[in-house]
């Protein structure tokens, strides 16, 4: 069974993100840049568990800006995790974080 979860902030930066989750959940985040996203963060551990922290808009057609996350329009930046469902205590410390909002999460 796999779990995955999308968060929002307009609090923090994907950068500020990207480096007070690495603290707090002991991952490191490479920058990476996409045509499709932008700049984002990634983190990978070894049981799979994913993090993924980019910002909502995102390049568009004739230079502009799209929604990643269309249902929310007043959040700057996203947080999607991907994780085995025996990584699930990953949830409890980012619904921990202060400015962090769950906004959606899914059983596979």
């Amino acid at each position: 069974m796999t779990v995955s979860g999308t968060y929002g902030t307009s609090a923090y930066t994907a950068k500020g993100l990207a480096g007070l989750l690495a603290d707090r959940l002991d991952v490191n985040f490479t920058e990476r840049e996409s045509d499709y996203l932008g700049v984002y963060f990634l983190a990978t551990l070894a049981d799979a568990t994913r993090f993924q922290i980019q910002p909502n808009a995102i390049p568009g057609d004739g230079g502009e800006d799209d929604l990643y996350d269309d249902e929310h329009p007043d959040v700057s930046v996203l947080l999607l995790m991907t994780s085995p469902a025996a990584a699930e205590h990953f949830n409890d410390e980012l619904s921990a974080v202060g400015g962090l909002t769950r906004l959606r999460s899914t059983r596979i």
